[in-house]
């Protein structure tokens, strides 16, 4: 034991062991999360988010290895699948949810309920993890993942495991449709090259501004005559060429580039033509 000593007054002894056993009370509590070790759980995750009491962990998986967490059908996570073909390529997927929120922010955290993200997968196979109700899916993807008509969603929590009412996951299931493709226009032909004339006057084009469809790598002829001085301009393949007034202008290129582009006076700001290169 210790004695400490003041001129006029006598102290208690103080223990020497209830002094150690104060320090190591104290050097516990700041340690802790309410007196508690919290190198258990993910730092930012209190306690109790991370003590794993949401529903009941299963030990079978939803067969692509995450284990089912189990909780009660009523108020429990739900969801609706909805497929259409994009007009440009694959499909836009949509899926509708209830007493689910999606939580990007949180991935890889604990286990809240009705909290997670969603996963796709095509004829049982891994296609891609969705963080929203939206999500395109390429056909390149779809392709490059063994193709497949079976699209699946399924709902997980932060921690990755699956949510799952009376043993098995929550899930919602559609059919892909065949990918659309872009209408074809019936109103230009398609031909190995192309020759376009056309002539201004009084501001008017004639003929009338249409479309000239011509396949990739040919060549394409533009013959412009206008009765006032201007500036021919092909859109995407920066072409230009002076218009003097009353005089035919050939020009000619190799349509290298796919796509939709406008011919045009720069001047006059008149829509000539527009050329489809496919």
């Amino acid at each position: 034991m210790t004695r400490s000593r003041i001129p006029g007054r006598i102290t208690r002894p103080v223990p020497a062991a209830a002094t150690l056993l104060a320090a190591l009370v104290l050097a516990l509590g700041t340690s802790g999360c309410g007196g508690r070790a919290t190198t258990h759980h993910k730092p930012g995750t209190s306690h109790e988010q991370a003590s794993g009491s949401v529903g009941r962990l299963l030990r079978a998986d939803d067969g692509s290895g995450s284990r089912l967490r189990q909780v009660d059908a009523e108020g429990a996570p739900s969801l609706t699948l909805a497929v259409r073909p994009d007009s440009e390529d694959g499909w836009n997927v949509h899926l509708t949810v209830r007493n689910f929120t999606f939580t990007p922010d949180s991935v890889g955290g604990a286990a809240l309920p009705g909290r997670g993200h969603a996963r796709l997968f095509l004829d049982g196979r891994p296609l891609a993890r969705v963080y929203g109700p939206w999500y395109h899916l390429p056909a390149s993807l779809a392709r490059a993942t063994g193709g497949g008509t079976k699209l699946t969603a399924r709902l997980y929590a932060d921690d990755h495991t699956a949510w799952a009412v009376d043993a098995a996951p929550v899930h919602a299931t559609a059919s892909l449709a065949a990918p659309a493709s872009p209408a074809p226009d019936r109103s230009a032909s398609p031909r190995p090259g192309a020759t376009v004339a056309v002539e201004v006057a009084d501001g008017k084009v004639s003929p009338s501004p249409g479309r000239t469809e011509v396949k990739k790598g040919t060549t394409v002829e533009l013959r412009i005559r206008s009765d006032r001085s201007d500036t021919l301009h092909v859109h995407g393949y920066d072409k230009e060429a002076r218009l003097p007034a009353g005089k035919t202008v050939t020009i000619a290129f190799t349509a290298d580039r796919s796509g939709l582009f406008e011919v045009e006076t720069h001047e006059s700001g008149l829509l000539l033509t527009q050329l489809v290169v496919r």
